[in-house]
């Protein structure tokens, strides 16, 4: 996906609540009765079609104009991620989400798809479960991400339309009557303001935070002198192979957290999936420390875990920065930085897939300034380094 587009609203659009049409696309006939079903279970879903391969599905689309497609990744002749990329070059605002196995040839083959543009996954079931589990996991994983990756067409109910471009430090003006978060905050709530540098910087994201984090760390210098930490929703596998994508794209030394690993200044470091991340303070070391607790958020990994943790380790030193995400996780932890004195920036609207995470900041009045995604990068290294921000900031 091209860094700063998000698959919603075309310009200009803005249809009426109706239901969901949703194009399946797999090559299995069982897998595809499978997805059939489970989104037959929506109310708020209508399954258009089916298709059983990427140029069948490329023609389908054009036919049918799905809101949203349901795409596996390996297919006969053209498979998803071709067809994403096809696609791309003619649709940047239909929402795709891949299909994938919980392997590392899924898992890659998922980073390979986002990358070409697809908007989100989720994981097959295991060939070990009963069909109806089967469905239930494919209906609880699938229907919210098209109701969050559709809202911003008006799908499945209407929503105010979006603010205007927000400047640096200041949220947007509420939009009238409007009830979305963008439309809450007017600007950040109080908080103890830092008096000193930033020691670390924790970042926070889900849908669409793959593709954001390719845009965000490569700003951030070799001599970087702050550790990084980094939340991004995905189960195991996928964490690991994301951090050795990043790490070959960027100047920072990029890796999975293991457990008492010490944060180092220039090292980002991610939490594995299936693995809260937490830093302690052993001495005068401050290490990695990996948990199994109870899931937050509906997440583990969970962005507040994190931040909370960096917080009462790192008090006001603290930037944080939350990225494109469903739901609300990271508002809670944004709170805790803040009221420690540390800063949180969050994703606009406008260049994130979806707006749930760092709009819950924004509507919390937690977010100290709100960013296009291609800022956050160079407002983030000159934070840190103590410089003046590269890009001019603004509409």
């Amino acid at each position: 996906m091209t860094a700063g587009v998000r698959p919603g609203l075309p310009p200009g659009r803005t249809p009426a609540a109706r239901r969901i049409r949703v194009l399946v696309v797999d090559d299995s006939v069982v897998v595809r009765r499978l997805v059939v079903d489970a989104l037959r279970d929506d109310p708020q879903i209508e399954v258009v079609g089916t298709a059983a391969d990427g140029r069948a599905a490329l023609a389908k689309i054009a036919e049918l104009r799905p809101d949203a497609v349901t795409m596996d990744v390996e297919m006969p002749g053209m498979n998803g991620i071709e067809a994403v990329r096809e696609l791309r070059r003619t649709q940047q605002w239909l929402p795709v989400v891949m299909f994938s196995t919980l392997t590392e040839r899924g898992a890659t083959a998922t980073l390979d798809a986002l990358s070409a543009g697809a908007s989100d996954y989720v994981t097959k079931p295991s060939n070990v479960a009963s069909i109806l589990d089967s469905r239930r996991s494919v209906r609880d994983q699938l229907v919210p991400k098209l109701r969050a990756l559709t809202a911003a067409r008006g799908l499945g109910g209407a929503l105010p339309p979006a603010p205007p471009a927000p400047v640096a430090g200041r949220l947007p003006a509420p939009a009238p009557g409007g009830s979305s978060p963008a439309a809450v905050a007017v600007r950040p709530s109080p908080r103890r303001r830092s008096r000193t540098g930033f020691a670390v910087l924790a970042i926070g994201c889900s849908t669409g935070g793959p593709d954001a984090l390719a845009a965000v760390l490569p700003a951030l210098p070799a001599d970087l002198p702050v550790p990084v930490v980094v939340v991004q929703h995905m189960p195991p596998v996928f964490t690991r192979l994301l951090a050795d994508r990043l790490d070959g794209q960027c100047k920072v030394g990029i890796a999975e957290a293991a457990h008492g690993e010490p944060l180092e200044p220039g090292r980002v470091l991610i939490a594995p999936g299936g693995h809260h991340l937490v830093v302690r303070r052993r001495g005068t070391t401050v290490v990695a420390e990996l948990t199994e607790d109870p899931p937050e958020n509906f997440c583990r990994p969970a962005v507040d875990v994190l931040f909370r943790s960096v917080s009462v380790v790192y008090g006001e030193r603290v930037l944080a920065a939350v990225l494109t995400g469903m739901g609300r996780d990271g508002e809670r932890g944004a709170t805790a930085v803040r009221a420690a004195g540390g800063q949180v920036y969050a994703q606009d609207e406008a260049t994130s897939v979806v707006w749930g995470m760092p709009g819950a900041v924004a509507a919390a009045g937690q977010a100290d300034r709100i960013l296009p995604l291609p800022q956050i990068g160079p407002h983030l290294s000159a934070a840190l380094s103590g410089t003046p921000p590269l890009l001019a900031v603004g509409p």
